[in-house]
């Protein structure tokens, strides 16, 4: 389906833009008129990072006129693998200063605005107001919804990509699109195709599960290229589709997604009228485990004196590590023992550990915290009462204890 431009496009261009845009001008279906709209447009990028790299290079080598960039976090080394509008040079640099640097080399058309502040609730609203497209590169469910929500109450189509290890997804959320005809056309928001967030713990964010950095740019091309013909016009947008990518075996899919009638923000008896606690909506971690992890964690300071006693044989206690293999070859708290938290999910781990009735202390911990106490509710629930885990994790321990090590 062709819907309408969404932007009309600017006076003219200059003769240096002409030069500059050449090969788009020469496609007939963007020609002058198309690069006047992109000129004309102004769009939100949500995230330096991953899909937002990509997503701001080729957005500002396009030709859109002004470019927000909504970004509070700093450049780590970490990050250079596939946030590739960053350098060396820019490691501990804002991120969204280092991004406006890069954009100035690409196209010094481009007018860059930074909001360089975290997205909440009492800002998102003032922050999108006065763009007409929202490209959206989060990482997390709770701001994945409250985009979706404040974009939805503020009538502004806006793209969606989402990456893990070698999968990507990507869409374009317009639930107020009109056709050619001034028509209003049955598309969906992301809650029509996520009703509820899943359950916390289960789905590992890229810092726990990792992400192969070129499905960013893959991923994030598709973010600009559907923003492009929203922007001007062309094509057939991904307006109720969902597009998934299989990096291993180099597959495209493409599905139908309708409007849900049922959906709590734009279905027929809606019951989101407003922004939410989207915090409490997706949950960190799971019910039980925040019980769990009550009176029951421990800092990495505490840590190491205990792995002291241990080492003296004025305490005995078992170490477990629940991340994964391949991050426990990255870096590890001496003294552990690796048991994936997927071994304490089926229940493999707990003939590992010793026998509850030994009174020998299990001390857990994963990469920040998060899968620890999701695997203490397990512990205790299997008769560990005095089990304890370690707040923020080998993250914790490699910045405030050993920082010979790597961090991830």
């Amino acid at each position: 389906m062709s819907f309408p431009a969404l932007v009309e496009p600017a006076d003219e261009l200059s003769i240096d833009e002409v030069r500059r845009y050449s090969r788009h001008l020469i496609i007939p279906d963007v020609g002058m008129t198309g690069q006047k709209r992109l000129k004309n447009a102004k769009v939100l990028v949500i995230g330096a990072g991953g899909l937002g790299s990509p997503a701001l290079l080729y957005l500002a080598a396009a030709g859109v006129g002004t470019l927000g960039i909504a970004e509070f976090d700093t450049v780590d080394e970490s990050n250079l693998q596939r946030q590739v509008i960053h350098g060396v040079s820019d490691i501990d640099k804002p991120k969204g200063q280092s991004a406006k640097e890069s954009i100035a080399e690409i196209n010094p058309y481009v007018n860059v605005v930074l909001h360089e502040e975290r997205l909440d609730n009492d800002n998102v609203m003032q922050v999108f107001e006065g763009y007409d497209l929202i490209v959206d590169g989060t990482d997390n469910f709770a701001t994945r919804y409250m985009v979706n929500d404040a974009a939805y109450f503020l009538k502004i189509p806006y793209v969606w990509g989402s990456i893990y290890r070698f999968d990507g997804q990507a869409s374009v959320f317009w639930p107020h699109a009109t056709d050619e005809s001034g028509e209003s056309v049955e598309a969906p928001c992301y809650r029509c195709l996520y009703p509820e967030p899943p359950p916390p713990g289960m789905v590992p964010s890229c810092a726990e599960g990792g992400v192969l950095g070129v499905l960013c740019a893959q991923i994030g091309s598709i973010q600009v290229n559907e923003a492009i013909k929203v922007l001007t016009g062309i094509g057939d947008p991904a307006v109720g589709k969902l597009v998934i990518y299989d990096a291993l075996e180099l597959e495209w899919r493409k599905l139908k997604v309708r409007r849900d009638p049922n959906c709590a923000l734009c279905g027929e008896h809606a019951t989101v009228s407003e922004l939410i606690d989207y915090d409490a909506f997706c949950g960190a971690i799971s019910d039980e485990a925040a019980d769990a992890a009550v009176g029951s964690t421990i800092s990495v300071v505490q840590l190491e004196h205990m792995l002291k006693e241990r080492e003296e044989g004025t305490r005995d206690f078992v170490l477990v590590d629940v991340r994964e293999p391949n991050e426990y070859e990255i870096n590890r708290i001496p003294g552990s023992v690796l048991i994936p938290k997927g071994d304490f999910l089926n229940g493999s781990a707990l003939e590992q550990l010793p026998p509850v009735d030994a009174g020998k202390q299990v001390v857990m911990h994963c990469k920040s915290g998060v899968r620890s106490a999701e695997t203490l509710a397990v512990v205790k629930g299997a008769g560990y009462a005095d089990a304890v885990h370690v707040g923020g994790g080998v993250v914790a321990w490699v910045d405030q204890i050993d920082p010979s090590q790597p961090s991830y």
